[in-house]
């Protein structure tokens, strides 16, 4: 069994949207919002940010002005259950991960209890079912994933890995794993080690070419039983 961290959702960058999605930091509630998209995608398969109007009325926040009329590039779609990446992400992928291995998702988050740093959390989980070219969904399937909505190059290699139903989905409530320590955001050193842990430098937590793995992923996964997550079969 293999299993990869992937960082997912808006954060403070350009590419991230300048933002972060809130969170409720005594409950877990927290609302999905994913990075903008930046590439031309299917008339009518367009996802704005203006749908999450409602979702971030619940904690009382709304949308930056600069996102009201942009789109999202929704990957993962927890709704259909897919994740798709390019290049050297979309190799390691398609290298590291067979049927049944795991992929874990989080996110930077922004307490809106008011504390001081960002919640770094884990917000979903795919075990993989298999791989797909986007180029190769058929167009009735194309609004199921960010990468076969857009509208691609020939020869276009962006890989959608389908998470298997009934054990895929989006957190209920998110699971922090992150504080801030030696100058970055890392995972806390007690999850580490119960975790045992992961293949980046003392858990360092950021956006890298390079996808983290489960250093012993049975060992990650019972303590991820032990959390009792919830998931759901919807983005928000």
């Amino acid at each position: 069994m293999n299993a990869l961290l992937v960082r997912v959702g808006a954060d403070l960058s350009p590419g991230g949207g300048s933002w972060n999605g809130p969170v409720d930091g005594a409950s877990g509630d927290f609302a999905y919002v994913a990075i903008p998209e930046t590439s031309s995608v299917h008339t009518g398969m367009e996802k704005q940010y203006s749908t999450l109007t409602s979702v971030l009325a619940r904690f009382r926040i709304e949308l930056p002005a600069h996102l009201r009329l942009q789109h999202m590039h929704l990957d993962p779609d927890f709704a259909h259950l897919t994740y798709g990446d390019q290049g050297e992400r979309a190799k390691q992928l398609r290298e590291y991960l067979h049927a049944n291995d795991m992929i874990v998702f989080y996110a930077a988050l922004k307490d809106v209890r008011g504390a001081p740093e960002l919640a770094y959390a884990i917000i979903g989980l795919f075990v993989v079912q298999d791989f797909v070219l986007a180029a190769d969904i058929p167009a009735d399937d194309r609004d199921t994933n960010a990468h076969s909505r857009r509208i691609l190059a020939p020869g276009a290699q962006d890989l959608v890995v389908r998470g298997r139903s009934g054990a895929s989905g989006r957190l209920k409530r998110c699971l922090p794993i992150g504080e801030y320590r030696e100058r970055a955001y890392r995972v806390r050193q007690k999850l580490l080690d119960e975790w045992g842990g992961l293949s980046v430098k003392n858990g360092y937590l950021q956006r890298s070419a390079r996808l983290p793995h489960f250093c012993d992923p049975p060992r990650f996964l019972r303590w991820m039983e032990k959390q009792q997550p919830v998931l759901v079969q919807a983005n928000n």
